[in-house]
């Protein structure tokens, strides 16, 4: 008899059923037999998925032995098992890894957005990404969780590149979009159907609703949510594993002051604890308050990269600000001193290179009367807009700007 060739279970099973085509009830043994190497097939696949993670013995608990809730849209948050990723870590040392871009280049046809731009950020720091409109800034973080490819270069978290990540929300947790959630999903299900993909248990989902001020509107679809709470769920979506690194793409869009305030702690907390916080924004005012360091791009290339005093420090001046009925006879005193004068509205100097005691008395000798002689620190936004004056994509009027604003110092 000839030796039988090495074969899958599927064939064997369909060359087994084609013999018994030729006795009785030959198709429902058939279909008997491929009904059981599905099944088993897919049991063997579950068991090796799971061999890596531990598995609750216990149902799910809901508060008051009720049975679990359904969601709106017809999603069941509830599972036969929950899969439970172990102890809870503690909130005051969840380390993460430093994010690492080395030479990232990407190109959209002719369009450069991303130019060969090198840049570490570091764990138990805020760090802010900073950059003019078309900087390139939502490009890089596309690239650094994998969206995009780089033509070139790469980018790495804790030393691995995201697609290696075995279960990446409990590694990285990132809100890039907003309003990319599904608009007849409540915010309940949204949440769980990213947690199941990622064997984080159901009580996780409870627990960042609260965090993030949702748990009253759990149950509502998100397509009747504002920009504002949209904001939140997707906060809430990146905490959801529990991650050491974390990504916040304009988090304050769409949220009120106290929001704001909320997110400012809340970033800050999360640095505290030992984790590496990137977030990008256009409110020069709020990173001020919130960062430890900044990443500056523009047109795609590094600007800058240091602490935010550092920053400020080696691009924008402190000045005085001086106002008099006499502007006209103090700028040319001033001048004549050495000083470099510029329009601060229509009653005011910002004067540079000169201390306001010495102001003072170049007003005084002659005989010009001062309603203001007021130091000024250099702000954040000024060493911006100072750094990045020559990286701009798409410019405004200046002149108006100036005038209604003050000096772009």
């Amino acid at each position: 008899m000839r030796a039988l060739e090495p074969r899958g279970p599927l064939v064997l099973a369909l060359g087994h059923g084609a013999h018994l085509l030729r006795g009785h009830h030959a198709a429902r043994i058939i279909l008997l037999v491929l009904v059981v190497v599905v099944v088993a097939t897919l049991l063997v696949r579950r068991a090796r998925h799971r061999s890596h993670v531990e598995v609750s013995t216990t149902p799910p608990i809901v508060a008051g032995g009720a049975p679990p809730p359904v969601a709106a849209d017809g999603l069941d948050p509830a599972s036969p098992t929950s899969i439970d990723p172990g102890p809870p870590r503690s909130r005051s040392s969840r380390h993460g890894g430093a994010i690492v871009a080395r030479g990232l280049t990407k190109r959209y046809g002719e369009k450069l957005a991303v130019d060969d731009l090198s840049f570490e950020v570091q764990p138990g720091l805020v760090t802010g990404f900073l950059g003019p409109n078309g900087a390139g800034k939502s490009t890089t973080m596309r690239l650094i969780m994998g969206l995009d490819a780089p033509d070139q270069g790469s980018v790495t978290i804790g030393g691995r590149r995201y697609h290696d990540l075995g279960l990446p929300l409990r590694e990285v947790g990132a809100l890039l979009e907003a309003r990319s959630i599904h608009p007849g999903r409540s915010a309940y299900a949204h949440l769980w159907m990213l947690a199941r993909s990622n064997d984080i248990p159901r009580r996780r989902v409870d627990e960042v609703l609260e965090i993030v001020g949702l748990s009253a509107v759990a149950r509502q679809r998100a397509g009747g949510f504002s920009l504002g709470m949209n904001q939140r769920l997707g906060i809430a979506g990146a905490l959801l594993g529990d991650p050491g690194v974390l990504l916040f793409d304009e988090p304050v869009n769409g949220l009120d002051t106290d929001g704001i305030r909320w997110i400012r702690s809340l970033l800050r907390q999360l640095a505290a604890e030992g984790r590496t916080v990137f977030v990008s924004s256009h409110l020069m005012s709020e990173m001020a308050m919130t960062a430890d360091r900044v990443v500056v791009i523009g047109k795609g290339r590094l600007i800058a990269e240091a602490s935010v005093a550092e920053f400020t420090a080696r691009n924008a001046r402190s000045f005085v600000r001086v106002r008099s009925p006499q502007l006209d006879v103090l700028r040319a005193a001033l001048e004549a001193a050495g000083a470099s004068v510029a329009s601060d509205g229509d009653d005011a100097l910002a004067v540079r290179e000169l201390r306001a005691e010495q102001i003072g008395e170049i007003a005084w000798r002659h005989s010009v009367l001062l309603h203001e002689l007021a130091p000024r620190s250099a702000s954040l936004e000024d060493a911006f807009v100072e750094s990045t004056e020559g990286d701009l994509e798409y410019r405004g009027d200046r002149a108006l700007a100036t005038t209604e604003e003050g000096p772009a110092r």
